[in-house]
């Protein structure tokens, strides 16, 4: 049994802090940019790297107010309306992966429009390092010690400040099937898919990882399920067409 102490702070300079989960995610920026620079190098998408550095910071903006939308939204109305300065608060956590795929599919899609690129070839690309940053991101929730999951007698269980009994590292769960889903989409890479596939096989594979470890995770249930099972069926859905119609 582990007993959660880490400090989510790297460093404090004044009012000025650097967090862990901050760092998380610019690991995950520099990994998708890496790998996407790659991807143009071998002429799997018809950018400059130019157009790939503006494009990166375009889908950052559209993935943290996306993220931070559906945060304030779905997750806890109540909280950013009475703090409403609290949405700019991204150190702190809270960030919807939802929200933020929702952002970045609606940016993408602009910019491959304004360039004459292949949207779904675009996503394809991208989508293979996104599943890894996703995995940085699930971590920096386990050094904020937030989104645990529910009570467990298993000898990996975590005390995490605040929470009452040791509790399932539900944070860890999902880094470990996002990097699964990363190792998937790797391995297929170079196959001559139709364009949407890899996008789609990875929508399918998260929607069952996502629902499943959900019901592990102390959150608020409406009905039957949790907000972010409710919002990953639509996820599902969409990654089956895409399977399907593009399938060989």
């Amino acid at each position: 049994m582990f007993t959660h102490a880490l400090n989510p702070t790297i460093l404090s300079l004044g009012p000025l802090e650097i967090r862990w989960y901050g760092l998380m995610y610019v690991i995950a920026f520099i990994a998708t940019y890496y790998y996407v620079r790659a991807a143009i190098r071998q002429g799997k998408i018809k950018l400059t790297e130019k157009e790939l550095d503006d494009l990166m910071g375009i889908l950052v903006v559209a993935m943290i107010v996306g993220a931070r939308l559906f945060e304030a939204i779905f997750y806890d109305p109540s909280y950013y309306l009475s703090q409403p300065w609290k949405i700019l608060y991204i150190w702190e956590g809270g960030l919807s992966f939802h929200g933020g795929f929702v952002g970045i599919l609606l940016a993408g899609y602009w910019y491959a429009r304004k360039k004459g690129i292949p949207f779904l070839r675009l996503v394809d690309v991208f989508i293979v390092p996104l599943a890894l940053g996703n995995a940085f991101g699930r971590i920096g929730n386990f050094i904020n010690g937030e989104l645990y999951g529910i009570q467990t007698t298993l000898p990996w269980g975590v005390v995490f400040p605040g929470a009452e009994g040791p509790r399932h590292p539900t944070q860890l769960y999902e880094a470990a099937y996002n990097i699964i889903i990363f190792l998937v989409l790797f391995s297929l890479r170079n196959k001559k898919f139709k364009d949407g596939m890899l996008f789609g096989i990875f929508m399918i594979l998260y929607s069952v990882f996502r629902i499943s470890v959900e019901f592990l995770k102390d959150m608020p249930h409406y009905g039957p399920l949790t907000m972010g099972q409710w919002l990953t069926i639509p996820v599902f859905l969409i990654g089956v067409w895409l399977v399907w119609t593009r399938r060989n």
